[in-house]
């Protein structure tokens, strides 16, 4: 199989299922910010060592080509063509139980802090940033059409997550936060 198949040319895209929509479409636009956010969550696992870390994002990235496989097939819901683009509402509660345990390591946070300090932390601090506009992307396409609430929930966990990730590797690495 080829990668170039020349029938994105003219600006178009295949959606599962066949239908034919413009590059720039809100499902296309859903998609991709998911799949960006995916490539930056690799980002930021290739700058991590600690191994229950990079376990948890490479969780979360195979939950987000779920949710990218969710989004891009307008059949309706894709489990029932295949198992991996299931995402159970146990997923969102998994991400709570994380940010719980690693809130508990962290200091109380009393004021906003500038995204950044050590490599991994600036890392999942653009992770962040691109979850949010993900989860834009997906409310915008919500206004259209039928978008699990699983995946809306998903992703507002998720950035939360990222934040509290962000915030661990920094004080691991013994970088202080420095307050807005």
């Amino acid at each position: 199989m080829k990668i170039y198949t020349r029938t994105g040319d003219g600006g178009e895209t295949g959606l599962l299922g066949g239908r034919r929509v413009r590059k720039h479409a809100r499902r296309v636009e859903a998609y991709g910010a998911v799949d960006e956010l995916n490539a930056y969550l690799g980002f930021a696992r290739a700058g991590l060592s600690d191994a229950d870390l990079v376990s948890l994002l490479t969780a979360i990235q195979r939950d987000l080509f779920a949710i990218g496989t969710q989004v891009s097939d307008v059949r309706g819901p894709a489990a029932a063509r295949t198992e991996k683009a299931v995402l159970a509402e146990a997923r969102v509660a998994d991400l709570e139980q994380a940010i719980d345990r690693v809130q508990a390591e962290l200091a109380p946070l009393t004021q906003f802090i500038l995204p950044g300090g050590c490599e991994a932390g600036a890392r999942l601090h653009l992770a962040r940033t691109v979850c949010r506009r993900a989860e834009r992307r997906i409310v915008a396409l919500a206004e259209e059409e039928e978008v699990s609430p699983v995946t809306l929930a998903y992703l507002n966990r998720l950035s939360d997550l990222l934040f509290v990730l962000a915030r661990l590797a920094n004080q691991r690495a013994g970088v202080a936060e420095i307050p807005w």
